[in-house]
């Protein structure tokens, strides 16, 4: 018997939806970046953000793991994953010493990547036409 390991047209996959989590947790900690410059508000929340883009990036390691595990799949999702934590790893801890000058752009290329991998996830491949223009 045979195991699919492709989602159905339209449903998200557990991985789609943990990139995209971890995608949003980043926006929302440039936000709160800002916030801190002009609220007294903005540490509690970007601190509080901080901790779910951690664990964001946690959840995402662990669905790649289980995507990976059924189907017998390439690891390559893993070693991504397993990067990206690495990465926010570096990225609290540069934060806790506050170092912006490190912190910033690291939060900005932890953002880049996380839209690429939510959007290399989400895309699909358009079926090819039988019949082309000419």
């Amino acid at each position: 018997m045979a195991t699919r390991t492709t989602a159905e047209q339209g449903r998200l996959t557990f991985v789609q939806v943990a990139i995209a989590l971890q995608t949003l947790a980043i926006f929302f900690e440039a936000v709160t970046a800002g916030l801190l410059l002009s609220s007294s508000q903005g540490e509690v929340l970007h601190s509080a953000g901080a901790r779910v883009m951690y664990g964001a990036s946690m959840l995402y390691v662990l669905a790649a793991v289980l995507a990976w595990r059924p189907g017998g799949g390439a690891a390559r999702p893993i070693l991504y994953a397993s990067g990206f934590l690495v990465l926010a790893s570096v990225q609290v801890v540069l934060g806790i010493a506050h170092r912006p000058a490190l912190h910033v752009p690291l939060g900005i290329l932890m953002f880049g990547l996380s839209v690429l991998a939510l959007g290399q996830v989400l895309s699909t491949r358009l079926p090819e036409r039988s019949g082309a223009r000419s």
